[in-house]
């Protein structure tokens, strides 16, 4: 069954469920659209489903940045209250305020 309501935000700041790295939300695909070379890399039994949305990510672990595409069910919310430091937020975001990124520009 096609899922077609995302679970996080634009700026929402998300932590993944198995590995040590957190970032902000930017983008969301309502279902996977990334190509089958990357999905076909995750070991079979660590898959997710394609069928549920999946978020890019301004992500951070302790040693790098970069961008992540993750499963909706592989993230929970940070609740930390930290800032992320990810050199590109201000490209994309305002300063961080009550937990979240807003947005520089507005959406259609």
């Amino acid at each position: 069954m096609l899922k077609t309501h995302a679970k996080y935000n634009l700026g929402q700041v998300l932590r993944h469920r198995k590995h040590s790295f957190r970032g902000v939300v930017f983008d969301v695909d309502a279902i996977f659209a990334n190509t089958d070379e990357w999905y076909e890399a995750i070991p079979p039994e660590s898959r997710p489903s394609k069928d549920q949305p999946f978020y890019h990510l301004l992500a951070e672990n302790s040693e790098n940045f970069y961008v992540a595409y993750v499963s909706e069910q592989n993230l929970v919310p940070d609740s930390s209250g930290e800032p992320v430091g990810h050199p590109d937020l201000p490209d994309l975001f305002g300063d961080f305020e009550d937990g979240r990124y807003p947005l520089h520009f507005h959406l259609n």
